[in-house]
């Protein structure tokens, strides 16, 4: 009897041992390290937008933005964030329900393994890159424009590009490229690369005005980030959505002072001045906001905050 409880008990250790055994080699399964497809869907009044992310970039904001280091790194706590930012690339699919309209096309590979998703999250989104009918970049950096072409080949093959004439002159020079020092050629290389295909295609048609381009999608200048940023506004029965392309990079630090640049304006007083008229009207109206650096899925609205303003995203919802 002795004898055959010890035989028990030693055949309930070994299971409990081989309980924890098992516990232990699925808890050293590898992690995953991805993200479900990126994009998000939603309606503005008749149209259907959806946001497609190319990705992330590490950008080192407390040494970008035009403010004392550590006055960055103290907002940026304040937030729960600290420098170098994952800063998200986005671009937005309108569907009009007569026109397919994409505005801006993220980096493809001009900067690097962690963007490039655009193209794929647009299919991944239900689209397919011929259906495209015409595409609106918000301003000529590589992170905007990347996506147009592949291998001097256009992405979008039945789309007309469209992008204000001042960054066209500026970024499709010749003369411009070869007079910039050798670490500012890039900013040159890469607009060429995307953009000249549909130049030499007849599909490229440049922006000269403020102006409707399609029922319900509208221009306006707002230099200060280029020579000809544009920033897009959409509306349909009554909802409005403004683009604002890159009127801001950090959203953790500019919402609440609008005053702080950034070196990647080429003229910081109009895009700090550009800003805040931004915000003001977006407060005021209360109407959605997007912009290619706000935190996936880039939408949301502003309101008044002290001497400042408050960024609230979307809530997630289905579309309907």
């Amino acid at each position: 009897m002795i004898s055959t409880t010890l035989t028990q008990r030693a055949a309930v250790v070994v299971a409990i041992a081989g309980v924890f055994a098992a516990a232990a080699v699925q808890a050293a399964a590898p992690m995953a390290k991805f993200q479900a497809p990126g994009f998000y869907r939603t309606t503005l009044g008749d149209f259907e937008v959806t946001v497609l992310n190319d990705g992330t970039l590490d950008l080192p904001v407390n040494k970008q933005l035009k403010q004392p280091q550590a006055k960055t790194d103290a907002a940026l706590a304040k937030v729960f964030e600290k420098s170098p930012i994952q800063t998200s690339v986005n671009g937005f699919l309108i569907n009009t329900g007569s026109k397919l309209v994409l505005i801006d096309t993220g980096a493809a590979s001009l900067f690097g393994p962690t963007l490039g998703q655009l193209l794929g999250n647009l299919k991944a989104s239900g689209y397919k890159p011929e259906q495209v009918d015409e595409i609106y970049i918000t301003h000529m950096h590589s992170d905007h424009v990347g996506g147009l072409a592949s291998n001097e080949q256009r992405v979008f093959p039945n789309a007309i590009v469209r992008a204000g004439k001042l960054d066209a002159d500026y970024y499709l020079s010749q003369a411009n490229l070869d007079k910039a020092p050798p670490e500012g050629k890039d900013s040159f290389q890469g607009p060429m690369l995307s953009v000249n295909p549909y130049v030499k295609a007849g599909k490229f048609q440049p922006i000269v005005a403020n102006t409707e381009l399609v029922p319900g999608i509208k221009s306006y200048f707002n230099g200060g980030h280029t020579p000809g940023h544009i920033t897009y506004v959409i509306e349909s029965k009554g909802q409005k959505l403004v683009l604002l392309g890159d009127l801001l990079h950090v959203q953790g630090v500019q919402f609440d002072d609008p005053g702080v640049g950034i070196d990647f304006d080429t003229d910081s007083t109009i895009a700090i001045a550009e800003r805040k008229e931004a915000f003001a009207a977006a407060a005021k109206g209360g109407y959605l906001i997007g912009a290619a650096h706000l935190s996936f899925p880039g939408l949301g609205h502003v309101r008044a905050h002290g001497k400042g303003y408050q960024y609230v995203p979307v809530n997630y919802t289905q579309p309907r």
